[in-house]
């Protein structure tokens, strides 16, 4: 999904139209969230990357300490294009996002791992609530254990980092409800199970697998 440019990262385009995912997610809403949110965090990332490697290139010992005051807005925006070129990818109108296949190996796995598909539905979403601050639930996949997990993580980091492949993710951070939702966060989080692209979503789940 991230697309380079001579150095530049992109914005990536939707696989859909603003208000696509309407009504659970509104034209405005999805506007703002990828033409500006999303945007800031590429053109930030770009800015941030720029200036490290400008320092990396004078192989002095001062440079050093810029680079290193640059690693969280890297951080964070590189977290940020990240997570939302995912999660763009995960999402589609009610009409075509489908359901779970009842013979996936997804679905098999979510029974084994968390009892039943509601039960994970039920621990997710308490997760995604439960968030303080600005961040996003996730159910990754955990490479080593060969299992399923339901993690968190604050503002923009990547569900990479804690060694978890992202299968599905949820943004909770404001600006992606408020306008639609105002501070009601949980009524954000049990709608958005209706634009789940479940086929979208059990490709990466196959692809994690291997």
């Amino acid at each position: 999904m991230t697309e380079l440019t001579g150095t530049n990262y992109q914005l990536p385009n939707l696989p859909y139209a603003y208000n696509a995912l309407e009504p659970i997610i509104s034209e405005k809403i999805m506007k703002l969230h990828h033409l500006k949110h999303h945007q800031a965090y590429v053109d930030n990332l770009n800015t941030a990357l720029g200036k490290y490697h400008q320092a990396e290139s004078k192989k002095d010992v001062g440079a050093v300490a810029d680079m290193i005051a640059l690693q969280q807005a890297i951080k964070f925006n590189g977290g940020g294009h990240i997570n939302h070129s995912f999660f763009w990818t995960i999402l589609a109108p009610v009409s075509t996002g489908g359901t779970l296949s009842q013979s996936s190996e997804l679905l098999e796995m979510i029974v084994r791992d968390f009892g039943s598909f509601e039960e994970f539905k039920k621990k997710l979403t308490d997760a995604c609530v439960g968030i303080q601050g600005s961040g996003w639930g996730w159910l990754g996949y955990n490479k080593n254990l060969k299992r399923l997990e339901l993690s968190t993580t604050a503002n923009q980091d990547p569900l990479s980092a804690q060694g978890l492949t992202p299968i599905l993710g949820v943004d909770v951070w404001e600006h992606a409800y408020y306008f639609d939702y105002e501070n009601r966060r949980k009524e954000y989080v049990e709608k958005i199970w209706q634009i789940f692209n479940w086929k979208a979503i059990e490709e990466k789940f196959d692809k994690a697998i291997l």
